[in-house]
């Protein structure tokens, strides 16, 4: 069925009676989560302080709010072919949200039946893990960084007990651009109440932690597809190779496993390709310069080079908006988000 055909057959059921917000008990929405929860980010979406419009039967949108206005993240927990009915009637409660990290058809959709500009906001990287070796000239880095963790004695095991993991993300925290709290909305909490199917990997130096990466699931009809990095904390005084040996180590055992892919998450501000037509043209400038200007705040090129490195694929994440230049909805995500 075509997206238009779609869009057609909606207006009989745009009045559904039992759709709305908080709808579905935990256990529902975690079983949502596990049949369609394709988007790296879907995991995250039930961080604390999430709100949540459910349609009964299909699926769940989750958002956060600031200042009154409506921020949602990623796409639908739904099939695809249901994010036009999910997104006819969340945009009916609320025409004016904006929509953080969503991918190609959701900006499309957005853009073709409401005039949402669909403005990118960066791009995600998927590796096939039956494809992927070490070998290549760009993934020099991360063999240089596997040699120098082995010659300095580093070892990397799977642990689920907390093994010096705040003491480690404190310090690393005082290293970063934001050093007042962890970043959330966009980054889910180190600690979260439902944990299951999170992997947790430590480094490890003369049998002291130094290093750990969090990992959660991405599901697709109840199967395990995916792993993405959500979380990751490396000593101060021990930065060099941490994290391509941590990951490295991750794909291998996900590989062994039968799991075909591992996610790398968002690279704010990687763009790649012609600017497309849906996009705010201003909005596109200012992002631009804030990748060449503001690594002060944010350290946008470190990001993509550390993941580009592992030469997966890419593809394009949006933002939709109403306005060509969203500077308020964006000065109020980032204090949600507390990058303010």
């Amino acid at each position: 069925m075509s997206q238009s055909s779609l869009v057609l057959d909606l207006s009989s059921t745009l009045d559904l009676p039992d759709s709305g917000i908080g709808k579905f008990s935990f256990a529902e929405r975690v079983q949502i989560l596990k049949q369609h929860g394709i988007h790296s980010q879907a995991f995250s979406t039930l961080q604390p302080n999430m709100e949540y419009f459910d349609v009964p039967g299909i699926g769940y949108i989750a958002f956060m709010r600031q200042w009154s206005q409506i921020f949602v993240l990623a796409d639908p927990v739904s099939a695809p072919e249901q994010f036009p009915l999910m997104l006819e009637l969340f945009n009916k409660r609320f025409p004016s949200a904006v929509y953080l990290q969503v991918t190609k058809p959701v900006a499309a959709y957005l853009n073709e039946r409401h005039n949402f500009y669909g403005t990118q906001l960066g791009s995600e990287i998927r590796i096939d893990l039956a494809k992927w070796s070490l070998s290549g000239k760009k993934k020099q880095v991360i063999r240089t960084a596997l040699n120098q963790s082995e010659k300095q004695g580093i070892t990397v095991q799977e642990r689920y007990s907390d093994d010096h993991t705040r003491e480690i993300s404190d310090a690393w925290i005082k290293t970063r651009k934001c050093k007042k709290k962890e970043i959330r909305f966009f980054i889910r909490p180190m600690q979260m109440e439902y944990k299951e199917n999170e992997r947790h990997f430590y480094a490890y130096q003369d049998g002291k932690a130094v290093g750990f990466v969090y990992f959660d699931p991405i599901y697709k009809n109840n199967e395990i597809i995916s792993y993405v990095p959500n979380i990751s904390r490396a000593c101060a005084d021990f930065k060099q190779g941490i994290f391509y040996t941590l990951i490295v180590h991750a794909m291998e055992q996900f590989k062994a496993e039968g799991v075909p892919f591992l996610d790398l998450g968002l690279v704010p501000l990687m763009f790649d390709g012609p600017d497309e037509p849906q996009e705010s043209k201003l909005l596109k400038k200012a992002l631009r310069l804030t990748y060449e200007k503001g690594n002060f705040l944010y350290n946008f090129k470190g990001l993509e080079f550390t993941k580009s490195r592992f030469r997966g694929d890419v593809h394009r994440i949006y933002t939709c908006h109403r306005r060509g230049i969203p500077a308020l909805e964006f000065l109020t995500v980032f204090k949600l988000a507390r990058l303010i």
